[in-house]
């Protein structure tokens, strides 16, 4: 089933905008079902308005799949063998060999004759969010708080890989949320985005992503993340604009709602 944000997930994604809160929505309890939006599925469940007292130790996050994979076919890299991820390098090191010899150079002159198999392993570094749980990232830094105001992490460098033409774009994403009787680890914010950002991306799905994993681990409030990058796409080829720069946002909750608190964010 296709989501506006550009991603993907089969027939079994039982989360609806029934999933969404808002505040008007009465108490109840949440439950994302076994496939979260954003590949995080609630690790708490209790009913909205709950006093904290009353708030059990969090329950592990049962799935790490949903938003976080945009084709089925990633979920191979979590769970290959060393042997598998062998015979992966190997295929991958021989396209280049043949990107190389489609460019007219020579993959066996001195300086490339290694090239495939450095490139090779150097894609699968810097697409390792795929090998990412988010389970395994948050890692249970889900902590009982009556703090009720804005929490900030600004300026967290990221780099990614356009989709569309497999070339780098950089930035900073800043991340904030108003807790709702749990908050995350601080360190986890940074780690949330890193997650998405090592994967084939365009920056508005990136950033709706990293909003949406935040919502579903911790229910708050609201979540507003705001990322600005340079695509190297856009410095390197077609409009060649170097200094040129993309800022996108995702405002979730009271962010969306209330005008006023989108603004002090």
């Amino acid at each position: 089933m296709s989501r506006p944000n550009g991603t993907y997930n089969d027939e079994s994604d039982s989360a609806t905008e029934g999933d969404i809160y808002n505040e008007s929505t009465p108490p109840r309890s949440i439950s994302l079902g076994p496939r979260g939006r954003s590949g995080l599925s609630t690790p708490v469940r209790i009913a909205l308005g709950e006093s904290v007292a009353r708030i059990s130790a969090p329950s592990p996050v049962v799935d790490p799949n949903g938003l976080g994979w945009p084709a089925k076919s990633t979920l191979s890299r979590l769970h290959e063998t060393s042997a598998g991820k062998t015979e992966r390098i190997a295929k991958l090191a021989g396209a280049v060999r043949t990107l190389l010899e489609c460019i007219g150079e020579d993959p066996d002159r001195e300086g490339l004759q290694r090239t495939p198999d450095r490139y090779a392993k150097a894609l699968l570094w810097m697409t390792k969010g795929y090998e990412e749980r988010l389970s395994d990232v948050i890692n249970n830094a889900i902590f009982a708080e009556d703090h009720d105001e804005m929490v900030i992490v600004r300026d967290i460098d990221v780099f990614s890989l356009c989709e569309h033409h497999l070339v780098p774009f950089t930035g900073r994403i800043s991340i904030g949320y108003i807790p709702n009787s749990l908050v995350l680890g601080l360190s986890k914010l940074a780690r949330i985005a890193e997650t998405f950002s090592r994967r084939l991306q365009v920056q508005e799905r990136l950033t709706r992503q990293v909003a949406l994993a935040v919502e579903e681990a911790i229910s708050p409030r609201g979540v507003a993340v705001v990322m600005e990058a340079t695509h190297l796409c856009m410095a390197m080829r077609g409009v060649q604009k170097p200094g040129a720069t993309t800022v996108t946002s995702t405002m979730l909750g009271c962010f969306r709602t209330q005008a006023k608190t989108g603004r002090n964010f």
